[in-house]
């Protein structure tokens, strides 16, 4: 099942996607829907962020050789990650697919993206073992971590780099029954494939993640787990789109634009 949150005629709801067709839900896939009988095709609606979180969680570093190469790009030895950890991002950052990331105008050329699968909560959830995990999930959508990296290298903290206005792409809609062992995310910049690597080969897996996270904290029915990225990215410019494709989900589009 796909789960859509979209605007038609003024009026945000939440909605089943099958194929180019949207039916219309009272409430949500959270705390519980009934179905109507509006109906929209999908091009005639305004695709938005697909939840507005109560928490906003990251994973940094979940990829072996991403590991490595933002050491060898810093001149240091690659140390992989003994254990996984969790950041946090802000909610601000986040837009929706096809809206636009914007370049604050005092930014330097090193921004770049980072094409995520991200983990949608769909109950609440503490202490799970790490087999049922994957059990407090209501599906998945795609991120783009879009981050300035001069000003990743020189802020104390990630506040500006990450978390700027934009910079967090997430949809386009949730998929509750992907699979994880056969996804590839795939990058496009203006449609040339930049990055390609298999979803799933990371460092500490989903169900690892929550595992740990839920011995220390609660989890709630709309909070995201973004899972870290692999690959590398060019120096993104004003006019440049970038897609962000997962396999058996679908595709997060976005154009960017340098502050006027």
């Amino acid at each position: 099942m796909r789960w859509i949150r979209f605007t038609s005629e003024g009026r945000t709801a939440y909605g089943i996607l099958e194929g180019d067709r949207v039916s219309e839900v009272t409430g949500d896939p959270f705390a519980g829907y009934q179905t109507t009988p509006r109906n929209h095709t999908l091009a005639n609606v305004k695709i938005e962020v697909p939840v507005m979180p109560r928490t906003f969680y990251a994973a940094g570093l979940n990829y072996v050789s991403h590991v490595k190469e933002v050491a060898e790009k810093s001149g240091i030895a690659a140390q992989v990650p003994a254990k996984p950890d969790m950041g946090y991002r802000a909610s601000n950052a986040l837009i929706a697919h096809g809206e636009t990331v914007i370049i604050p105008r005092d930014a330097t050329e090193a921004v770049h993206y980072e094409g995520e699968l991200v983990a949608v909560v769909g109950r609440q959830a503490k202490h799970l073992r790490r087999q049922d995990a994957l059990s407090c999930l209501l599906g998945w959508t795609i991120g783009n971590d879009v981050s300035e990296r001069n000003w990743q290298k020189s802020d104390r903290t990630f506040w500006r780099s990450k978390n700027t206005d934009t910079f967090k792409p997430m949809g386009p809609w949730i998929e509750t029954e992907a699979d994880l062992d056969t996804m590839t995310t795939t990058v496009r910049v203006n449609g040339t494939v930049t990055t390609r690597y298999r979803t799933n080969d990371m460092l500490f897996g989903v169900a690892e993640f929550i595992s740990t996270m839920t011995q220390y904290l609660t989890l709630y029915p709309g909070d995201i787990i973004w899972m870290g990225t692999d690959g590398h990215s060019p120096n993104l410019k004003s006019g440049d789109v970038v897609d962000v494709e997962i396999t058996g989900i679908g595709t997060l589009s976005n154009p960017f634009a340098r502050e006027a």
